[in-house]
C-alpha cells in the first residue's frame, strides 16, 4: 500500500537516468505538475500501458508536465531490467520521459510503490492528486472506458481535485531483493 495519501507531499528524490544525467524531483520545479510512475522493462502490464505513457507525456508536456519513470527491480531477479537494457529500452520505445534507476530501491520502498506500472500526480505544489493506474483496461486502448491519468492532468492543470483521486495500480510487484523480500 502506497505511503502517501492525497495531499500528501512528494518525497524528494535524485537518481541517475538511461540519458547519462542525475535527476530529481526539484529539477522540475517549474512544472505545473510531475507524474512520478514506477515501471520497469519486462512487466508485461508495463509494455502494454508503455505506449500510452509515452502519448500522454507527449500530449500533456505543452501545457507543462513532466513524467520521470523510475525502474526500482533487482537486476540480479530479472536481467531484463539492469540500467544497461533500461537503456536499450528507452530507446527501442521512443521514451520522451526520464527513465530513471532506483538501485537501492530507497524510492520505491519511500512512496510504498507495489506495482509496475504505478503512478503518482503531483500538483504545482508538489501535492499528491492522484495514485493508482494509467487507466481502466491495460491490455487493450480501445477497451479503454476511464482515462484515470489524461482525468487527473486535467484536473490538476484545472486547479481541482480530481474525480477519482485513487484506483488500485495494476500490474507485476516490485522485485525486491532478497533482503526486502524477507522482511
Amino acid at each position: 500500500m502506497a505511503n502517501l495519501r492525497t495531499g500528501d507531499p512528494a518525497i524528494p528524490f535524485r537518481l541517475p537516468g538511461v540519458d547519462g544525467r542525475e535527476h530529481a524531483l526539484d529539477d522540475y520545479a517549474d512544472r505545473q505538475a510531475v507524474v512520478v510512475i514506477f515501471s520497469c522493462n519486462h512487466c508485461p502490464y508495463v509494455r502494454a500501458w508503455e505506449d500510452r505513457m509515452v502519448a500522454i507525456q507527449r500530449d500533456y508536456a505543452p501545457r507543462g508536465v513532466q513524467f520521470l519513470v523510475i525502474s526500482s527491480n533487482d537486476p540480479e531477479q530479472y536481467p531484463e531490467d539492469s540500467f544497461d537494457r533500461m537503456r536499450e529500452r528507452a530507446q527501442e520505445k521512443g521514451y520522451n520521459f526520464p527513465y530513471l534507476y532506483d538501485e537501492t530501491q530507497e524510492v520505491a520502498r519511500a512512496y510504498g510503490a507495489e506495482r509496475t506500472p504505478e503512478v503518482f500526480v503531483f500538483d504545482r505544489d508538489r501535492r499528491l492528486r492522484y495514485h493508482g493506474a494509467i487507466d481502466d483496461h491495460y491490455d487493450d486502448p480501445r477497451k479503454v472506458r476511464r482515462h484515470y491519468l489524461r482525468e487527473a492532468l486535467d484536473a490538476v492543470l484545472e486547479g481541482r481535485q480530481p474525480e477519482v483521486a485513487e484506483t488500485p495500480p495494476v500490474g507485476c510487484t516490485i522485485k525486491w531483493r532478497p533482503s526486502r523480500a524477507a522482511r
